[in-house]
Parts: structure tokens; sequence; C-alpha cells
């Protein structure tokens, strides 16, 4: 018997939370999206006509994924000096 394959509605968000997660632990990324869903404007994903979590008001503030943060990589223990530059922490070390 064949096991339909379900394809998640929001594919890219869904990768991009699993970096958050491999660089942030579960546990904070947990409380972000829940906090989020409680109406706390510290998560809002928008993807294939879905959204998931609290929009800010200020709309200046918010981080929008875009092509140059995703193929962005985050290393446990950055200190963020690496951002913005073509070198990647692990190469910093």
């Amino acid at each position: 018997m064949d096991i339909p394959v379900r394809k998640h509605p929001m594919p890219e968000i869904a990768a991009f939370v699993a970096e958050l997660r491999h660089a942030f632990g579960d546990a904070t990324i947990d409380e972000a999206v829940a906090r989020g869903k409680a109406g706390e404007p510290t998560f809002f994903a928008h993807e294939n006509g879905r959204t998931v979590g609290t929009q800010a008001a200020d709309t200046v503030n918010c981080w929008r994924v875009d092509d140059s943060v995703r193929d962005r990589h985050f290393c446990r223990g950055c200190d963020g000096l690496c951002i913005g530059t073509e070198t990647r922490c692990s190469q910093r070390r």
C-alpha cells in the first residue's frame, strides 16, 4: 500500500523555521511561534495565501525573508559579525 506524501502548505516558511530551530533551539522558536499564535507580534508568516501568527503593527522593523536571507546559514554561538559579509561564521573561527 502506498502512503501518500503530504506536502507542507508553507514549504519555504517550514524550511526557514527548521533552520531557525537548528540555530536557536526548539524551545526558543516554539515559544516565539506560540506567542505569535496567541496574539503577540513575535512570529508572523505568510505563504501560499496562508498566514500564521500575529503581524506586527510596525512593519518597518519586521524581518522580510527574501533571496538574500534564504541562503544564509546560522551557527550556534554566532556573534553576528559575519552578517552582511561574504564570510560565513565557520570561516571566521
